[in-house]
């Protein structure tokens, strides 16, 4: 039962050397020396104050290229159908994505992040940024990672493909 419809506005815009999502690396890791931009619309730059000590940031973008949802997907990293909430895919219900890059450099002035281990569309729509914190994010516990446990090395060199784009290989 969907209670209400939820509308979000970009506050900026992700720049990376990406331009097509075939070949796109999949997951951060697999972009680690790759360098972007993150550019805050000037109504929102005051919000970057004290981001400058942090040394990893999480972006929350919408995948403004993914393809319609589908409950059961075949992965980047598998060849089995996993359930969608099981997997990091692109497409979603609601196709958001999330990125922990390292924060390289800030121009409050200019509202610009410069960032590594960017793994984004170029000119995909930011909605938030929000500080990586280790303590707050990762619980002083054992770490489950389900079926990604057998394939989890493959996201250093997996590149997306059609699939992205709601397409077959």
């Amino acid at each position: 039962m969907i209670v209400e419809k939820i509308t979000y506005s970009p506050i900026g815009v992700i720049k990376s050397p990406f331009e097509d999502v075939r070949d796109m690396p999949i997951q951060p890791t697999g972009a680690r020396q790759v360098i972007g931009t993150v550019e805050v619309y000037p109504e929102f730059k005051g919000g970057l104050d004290s981001l400058e000590g942090f040394s990893h940031v999480i972006l929350l973008y919408h995948f403004h290229k993914a393809a319609s949802w589908k409950p059961m997907i075949t992965p980047f990293l598998d060849n089995k159908p996993h359930g969608i909430f099981s997997t990091r895919a692109p497409a979603r219900p609601n196709p958001i994505g999330l990125s922990v890059v390292k924060l390289m450099k800030l121009d409050k002035e200019q509202g610009i992040l410069t960032v590594e281990g960017i793994d984004v569309l170029n000119k995909t729509p930011l909605l938030d940024i929000k500080p990586f914190v280790p303590a707050f994010d990762i619980p002083d516990e054992p770490i489950r990672i389900g079926w990604l446990k057998s394939v989890q090395a493959k996201a250093r060199k997996q590149r997306a493909d059609a699939r992205f784009l709601g397409k077959g290989v």
